[in-house]
């Protein structure tokens, strides 16, 4: 079961900015059905300052957290700013995430970034669907939910181990994806593992 910190509770308890902002400046959609994650960020952009976000998400208390904050470290910075927030950033905000759920750390970050993507590219005269601004995204089976050893059965992020091969599992400190237990480098971001 994970611990998480009294930041990560206060966030998922009372949530900020929830809801939907009406006809949006941009709009960033990310999930994965498979493990249940699904958030949705809502942006207003004024003299290229994010001067509202918004977010529905549908997940995990960690999932709503991670939104929570991500929309609270947004509101009132430059585009530019917006896109340095990351994955470390919205953990360490929260004192720490469950190594099992550091993932949701980036999706929030994801769905902000392409929130404001979509807004430069409507700015730019590249035109994009919704359905369009919302594919793509890289929180897919192999990503996330894949075993680095079998590299095909979905993995229970719950779990220690895959289900499929019993190869013991644990989660890059860094991006929180999926690495075989012994490994000292994480496939995913290359990120150097400390015993």
């Amino acid at each position: 079961m994970p611990i998480y910190s009294d930041t990560v509770m206060d966030h998922f308890m009372h949530p900020r900015n929830v809801g939907e902002i009406e006809n949006p400046d941009g709009v960033g959609e990310v999930g994965n059905p498979v493990c249940g994650d699904m958030m949705t960020f809502y942006i207003k952009v004024k003299d290229n300052r994010l001067e509202d976000v918004k977010y529905k998400t549908f997940g995990c208390g960690a999932a709503i957290a991670v939104s929570s904050m991500v929309s609270e470290l947004a509101i009132g910075k430059t585009l530019d700013e917006a896109m340095q927030i990351n994955a470390a950033t919205v953990a360490k905000e929260l004192q720490g995430l469950p190594k099992q759920k550091m993932h949701c750390s980036n999706l929030g970050d994801e769905a902000l970034h392409k929130a404001i993507q979509n807004y430069l590219d409507k700015k730019s005269g590249k035109a994009v669907a919704p359905e369009a601004a919302s594919a793509g995204h890289e929180h897919d089976e192999a990503e996330h939910c894949a075993c680095p050893y079998c590299d095909e059965a979905i993995i229970d992020e719950s779990l220690p181990y895959c289900q499929a091969c019993k190869s013991a599992l644990t989660f890059c400190p860094e991006c929180g994806k999926p690495m075989a237990k012994d490994d000292k480098t994480c496939q995913s971001c290359g990120a150097k593992i400390k015993s």
